[in-house]
């Protein structure tokens, strides 16, 4: 396997993760516009960030464990999925649940060629 591709494999999920975890820090910016006093705006702010934090749990997971990390993000897509069906139209569980599967999916694949990429050359 290519130096390239390896380090392609590597990094990619990794950095995915992280911009998807900024993406939905975005969302979490709604809680300082409820007019809330102080405690109850960072009360609500650090409930908005629990998605945030999952994620990153996750990733820290799938840095040590890219088989567990690869599980954790399929099942936080199907957790949304199944606990907002019907909710929002159907772009709406694209834009949240596909980053998930393809992250999943990527760290997967980066534990099926661990010992590919792992090589030094």
């Amino acid at each position: 396997m290519k130096t390239s591709l390896r380090r392609w494999l590597f990094w990619t999920p990794r950095i995915l993760c992280i911009l998807f975890a900024g993406f939905l820090s975005v969302f979490d910016l709604d809680a300082f516009g409820e007019g809330l006093g102080f405690w109850e705006t960072a009360l609500a702010f650090l409930i908005h960030l629990i998605p945030t934090w999952l994620v990153l749990a996750a990733l820290a997971l799938s840095w040590r464990w890219e088989w567990a990390g690869g599980v954790a993000f399929v099942g936080l897509g199907l957790f949304y999925l199944f606990t907002t069906w019907g909710r929002f139209p159907w772009n709406v569980y694209l834009i949240i649940v596909g980053p998930l599967f393809l992250v999943g999916g990527l760290f997967l694949v980066n534990w099926l060629y661990r010992t590919e990429i792992r090589t030094s050359t």
